[in-house]
């Protein structure tokens, strides 16, 4: 059984972020003092007393406004309402209730879940005449609270569990996913991709660039197997980032790609290859997750002279992920995009492969009937034993008489050599020399 899901709605900068962090104890969702850097419904996992649930940070929704972004942050956070169990509403105390309060408390009367009051930014415990105005909203009794100093929470909590679902003995299990994250710079179809893999529309897709500004978590099944999608903020030179919101959006996306099994690096092919791509890639590849090249928006280059050119140069400038398949895709149409499964099922098994150390040696015996080595001096190079010392990404150590004249080229075609024998498309592979003693 899923964990219970509690969904957290109010108007803009109100503290929905910053109540999430203080439930969930660390620093999940962006919080700025910006209007409007929550868009996208986020996911995080919280524990009051012994009790799972799971939180949902959604976006400030506002009825009257000209931001491109209301109407489907608006969606997003009705979106959350529905697959909510219990919903909070968030209200600030240091004003008196707006129209777009009165609009989102009729919002949730029609949805008919259990609601939670919350009057934020109580900070003076005490002056509870604030909240007495939020009465006129109709959901119950107001409770106040101070996400930042913690005031209240731990009433409110008590209560939010008492209306959570009854608990199920299978409910604490872990689902067990391949971690998918989709990275690319700002407006390679990142978010297209996600809700065409997904299967509806889990993030808002845009032609603004910078659309997504956290790092988005999406479970989708496919075939009985579940993946942990990851939409991720668009990717640029630090140099670029000149918005604090832009920045932690850039953060999440890192640290997304640190938890990721395999990364979907999403070129736009109408643009062709670019500095930033290679440098998203580079990241990537740093990180030790197994990696696609997806070549999105295919559909649109419509000459063959055009479409080589760019696989050239994929091909040229990527030759340090030489080992990532290269699937031509449309995200917005859905081309080819069946074979993304596939491709992310072969590399993330290469990625977690084990290779027992008998057929290691019996691939080192060929290495050195061949007999390439290194030498330097009077050090000739001989390598007596290797054997895989780790996995996802793979690592083998080789066990040697002077480890330390190995250069690059040599680790090259070691790694090579290992690629052809036994298949490891798609994954990185660290090679680490020891002497034999």
């Amino acid at each position: 059984m899923a964990l219970p899901i509690v969904a957290i709605v109010g108007r803009p900068n109100v503290g929905k972020s910053t109540f999430v962090n203080r439930i969930v104890g660390g620093r999940d969702a962006i919080v700025h003092s910006q209007r409007g850097v929550t868009r996208d419904r986020s996911y995080h996992r919280a524990n009051w007393n012994g009790r799972d649930f799971t939180l949902i940070d959604t976006g400030g929704i506002e009825m009257e406004s000209t931001d491109h972004f209301i109407a489907p942050i608006r969606a997003q956070a009705q979106m959350a309402m529905e697959e909510a169990d219990v919903v909070v509403f968030l209200v600030e105390g240091i004003v008196e209730s707006t129209a777009d309060d009165l609009a989102v408390a009729r919002m949730l009367k029609k949805s008919e879940r259990p609601v939670l009051l919350a009057v934020n930014k109580m900070d003076n415990p005490g002056r509870d005449e604030a909240i007495w105005d939020y009465y006129s909203l109709g959901l119950g009794t107001p409770w106040p609270i101070s996400s930042v100093h913690g005031h209240g929470t731990g009433d409110l909590l008590d209560e939010l569990v008492k209306l959570l679902p009854a608990a199920d003995d299978g409910e604490d299990e872990a689902i067990e996913a391949i971690s998918v994250a989709i990275i690319g710079r700002p407006n390679a179809g990142k978010s297209t991709l996600t809700n065409r893999m997904a299967g509806f529309e889990r993030s808002i897709v845009s032609d603004v660039a910078g659309t997504t500004r956290d790092a988005v978590d999406t479970l989708a099944v496919h075939e009985g197997k579940t993946y942990r999608l990851v939409d991720t903020a668009g990717m640029r030179r630090t140099s670029k980032i000149d918005e604090s919101v832009e920045y932690y959006g850039f953060v999440r996306a890192l640290r997304a790609i640190d938890r990721a099994d395999v990364a979907l690096i999403l070129i736009d092919a109408t643009l062709g290859l670019t500095d930033q791509d290679q440098r998203v890639a580079g990241i990537a590849a740093e990180r030790g997750c197994a990696l696609i090249v997806l070549l999105n928006k295919w559909d649109a280059v419509e000459d063959p002279d055009q479409r080589d050119l760019v696989r050239d140069h994929v091909a040229d400038r990527l030759i340090f992920v030489h080992y990532a398949p290269v699937i031509a895709i449309s995200a917005l149409t859905g081309r080819s995009t069946h074979r993304i499964w596939t491709a992310i099922d072969k590399v993330y098994a290469n990625y977690v492969k084990q290779i027992s150390t008998s057929k290691l040696n019996a691939f080192l015996t060929e290495i050195r009937d061949f007999g390439h080595t290194v030498s330097k001096g009077k050090k000739n190079l001989r390598i007596n034993y290797m054997t895989q010392t780790g996995t996802a990404p793979p690592h083998f150590t080789f066990f040697a008489n002077h480890p330390e004249i190995v250069d690059d080229n040599y680790r090259r075609y070691l790694e090579n050599r290992l690629r052809e024998r036994f298949n490891l498309e798609g994954t990185p592979v660290f090679l680490h020399f020891k002497s034999k003693d």
